[in-house]
């Protein structure tokens, strides 16, 4: 008898081992997807940080009479360029492996920005983008170069 009441020990002991197996594995894949989610976010955040600086030193430079500044921001490393499209809707999209949504920029003379070139890009280089934003005596808007 004591043979059978081995054998039922060991068998509770490795259903009980197989459970906390199953049971670390659900946890490890739960906790990677909300890592993911929660860089996705951040992503996500980076890259409104940056259109919302951008439009207020848009904003600083068109409510002057003239002005040029060198700008330099940062961006997730997934984004390979920023491109200006003349576009009534999102004239500013981001280039990137995966489709992202374009937002639009006030106060830009999109039609001379982008006069020899449509979209007119701007490489990131490790995750910062520079160009030179400007706005000649006369001019009601704002050009960018690069």
């Amino acid at each position: 008898m004591k043979k059978s009441a081995s054998k039922k020990g060991q068998m509770k002991l490795s259903f009980g081992m197989i459970f906390s197996i199953i049971l670390i594995l659900v946890f490890m894949v739960l906790a990677f997807f909300v890592i993911k989610k929660f860089l996705e976010f951040q992503e996500g955040l980076t890259i409104k940080q940056f259109t919302n600086k951008l439009q207020q030193d848009i904003d600083k430079i068109w409510q002057g009479d003239q002005g040029s500044q060198k700008v330099e921001y940062f961006l997730p490393s997934k984004i390979d360029a920023i491109c200006f499209k003349n576009d009534d809707y999102e004239n500013l999209r981001f280039r990137s492996g995966k489709l992202m949504d374009g937002e639009k920029i006030n106060h830009l003379d999109i039609e001379k920005i982008t006069e020899d070139e449509d979209p007119y890009c701007i490489e990131s280089e490790d995750g910062k983008v520079k160009f030179v934003l400007e706005k000649d005596f006369g001019e009601n808007l704002v050009i960018i170069t690069r």
